[in-house]
């Protein structure tokens, strides 16, 4: 059977509730992610999420598709969003991003659209990283002073918030109007005769004009007429493309309406910067702020810096850093120690999908958090659609076990395909064992993507923005979320029965997550011991055991499309570490308190006699 040997000595690995690493480094006070709380961040794009129009017509404009606006977070929408459990939110597409709608009546430059995706732009082609989109604005001449207002009303809700950086790639033409006194533009300064110099911000294609992409496909504005979009943008010389790619004319299916960011690493790789000691992996973030006090650092290093303190200054609590694994681990550890040194709270998450260089990260970069996508996420996704097993789950557990605290998880996000999709699931349900796994399975984070939690399946193609993905580069609503806005009431009086029913599962599930101790307790995976029997456990279920102090939880998922009865084997490693004699425990599910068990202890083993419904997932806590 496939992964079943693997499986065997996953089992020995977790039947001590660990599998540290050997050359892990050892942790030090200080060096863990300092919320004790298990967090639940909520994303939404403000673009979208107030958004009560429903022309959703292709390549719309603001005039035919409307736009959210800050002030659509109301108190009783950030309630709500309280009420069903998160403790943070992200503002996804805040910063003021390159788009097309015309703002120079408020001293804005007008962007080209043959460098911009979408009618609306990405949120991650920064235009000005010192305010924010005028588009989210009802004044677009008091943006700035509309988001700080939304800050304050986020945080009297009870919610941190959190806002992208995005230090790997910036819009090509990058002009910041608002920027404080004293600080220069991007670029400003550089030489630009050279390809590389430690301190510029950009690299260059040196001698050689910038040419736009050419496609047979594609066409700005979907080929609308425009006064610049003529196939050309001035950019003399090049600059290299936020991919990395080197040419003048980059391919169309690179970064192209960005430029990527110089952080001191020469084109052959090497590093124009000081390296941190091997033994600062074992070092608290003050030490790294000491490490880097006298140190002479790159000009972009510098930028970054004044950036995110910016930002806390306003009252933001945490960063998001858009593809950090791009970025060299050094910068990390000089920024983030810097940004501890002054809110030590900071909540600091990092999109990297390259498992080698995890533990860098975390340990060398001082990241409290990063992407569990091409572990957790992936093999969760191939049981889903039955491509994989749940024989990979437990060894993606297995492997990441010494570092689980700092992975965040999830099932949706503005870059991943939503669950009730066609492409993906075709049905919400599937979200709920996906969910009771990812929010539980350990003391980390757990993102939820606002529509989510009414199965929103992104049906329709939205311009640049395809089916199956919200769009973030259009003009657009969610037509679910519309329905539980509902005018600005967010009762869900427009929902369906299934979506209402959809928002309570994920309600009683992140509140949970949030208050549970057990969930940021001691961790025993039961999958490999019950794949090993024949007890009707399969490879469309997952178990595993949370427990801290004397609340005790077994949580068992089921991603069969069919009912089943396992019958669950407990180890007497678990039974010992629980404390409990022979005899028989009630076991009362913490989602549902109507759905209840036995677990059964003889000679010391523990056995639970599981009937399951289809696609769903359960957390039972020992004693009721």
């Amino acid at each position: 059977m496939k992964h079943l040997n693997k499986l065997i000595v996953t089992a020995l690995l977790v039947a001590g509730c660990t599998s540290e690493k050997p050359d892990a480094p050892v942790e030090e006070p200080g060096i863990k992610p300092s919320h004790p709380q298990k967090a639940v961040i909520y994303q939404a794009l403000p673009r979208l999420f107030g958004n009560t129009t429903e022309t959703n017509s292709p390549w719309g404009t603001i005039e035919e598709n409307g736009v959210g606006k800050f002030n659509d977070f109301t108190p009783r929408a950030l309630g709500k969003i309280r009420e069903l459990g998160a403790t943070h939110i992200w503002y996804t597409g805040s910063l003021h991003h390159a788009l097309v709608r015309d703002y120079s009546d408020y001293g804005i430059s007008i962007d080209d659209p043959d460098v911009i995706k979408g009618r609306a732009g990405s949120p991650y082609a920064i235009k000005d990283y010192y305010n924010v989109n005028p588009d989210l604005a009802e004044n677009p001449a008091q943006r700035l002073q509309e988001f700080r207002q939304l800050i304050a009303r986020s945080h009297d809700a009870g919610l941190k918030v959190i806002i992208d950086i995005v230090p790997n790639h910036v819009a090509r033409a990058y002009e910041s109007t608002t920027k404080p006194a004293g600080i220069r533009d991007f670029g400003a300064d550089d030489d630009t005769s050279v390809a590389y110099a430690r301190d510029n911000n950009f690299y260059y294609v040196v001698g050689e004009d910038f040419r736009v992409p050419e496609s047979h496909d594609y066409q700005p504005l979907n080929g609308e007429p425009h006064p610049l979009a003529d196939g050309e943008f001035e950019e003399s010389p090049a600059k290299w493309t936020g991919n990395g790619a080197r040419t003048a004319q980059p391919d169309i299916n690179d970064w192209y309406e960005t430029v990527k960011i110089n952080f001191g690493v020469r084109p052959d790789g090497s590093k124009d910067f000081p390296e941190l000691p091997d033994d600062y992996a074992k070092k608290d973030y003050r030490a790294h702020a000491e490490f880097w006090a006298d140190k002479d650092v790159p000009d972009s290093w510098e930028k970054f810096r004044h950036i995110t303190h910016y930002w806390l200054d306003l009252g933001v609590d945490g960063f998001r850093y858009d593809m950090a694994g791009m970025v060299p681990v050094e910068f990390w550890s000089y920024l983030n120690s810097s940004i501890k040194m002054k809110a030590p709270d900071t909540l600091l998450l990092a999109e990297i999908y390259t498992p080698e260089r995890y533990r860098d990260y975390i340990h060398l970069g001082k990241m409290d958090y990063l992407y569990d996508k091409v572990g957790t996420y992936d093999a969760i996704r191939a049981v889903i659609e039955d491509k994989g097993s749940t024989d990979r789950v437990a060894e993606v557990q297995a492997e990441l076990q010494d570092i689980a605290p700092h992975m965040l998880h999830f099932m949706e996000n503005h870059d991943e395909q939503r669950i009730a999709s066609p492409e993906f699931a075709g049905d919400d349900r599937m979200g709920v064992p996906a969910m009771v796994v990812s929010a539980t399975v350990s003391a980390a984070p757990t993102l939820h993507y606002f529509g989510q939690e009414f199965g929103e399946p992104a049906r329709e193609d939205a311009g640049f923005g395809k089916a199956s993905r919200t769009t973030i580069f259009d003009y657009w609503s969610v037509p679910s979320v519309r329905r539980w806005v509902d005018g600005g009431s967010f009762d869900g009086g427009r929902l369906a029965e299934y979506e209402k029913e959809l928002r309570d599962f994920y309600r009683r599930l992140l509140n949970f997550s949030t208050e549970s101790e057990a969930l940021r307790g001691e961790f025993m995976d039961l999958h490999p011991l019950n794949r090993t029997e024949k007890n009707g456990y399969g490879d469309k279920h997952y178990a595993f055991a949370r427990w801290a102090g004397d609340e005790r939880l077994l949580v068992m998922a089921s991603f069969a499309r069919k009912p089943s009865s396992p019958d669950l084997g407990i180890p007497a490693t678990l039974i010992q570490k629980w404390q409990l004699a022979d005899g028989t425990y009630p076991l009362v599910d913490q989602l549902d308190k109507s759905r209840t068990a036995k677990l059964e202890v003889r000679d010391g083993v523990g056995r639970v006699r599981l009937d399951l419904k289809p696609m769903s997932g359960h957390i039972f806590r020992v004693g009721g």
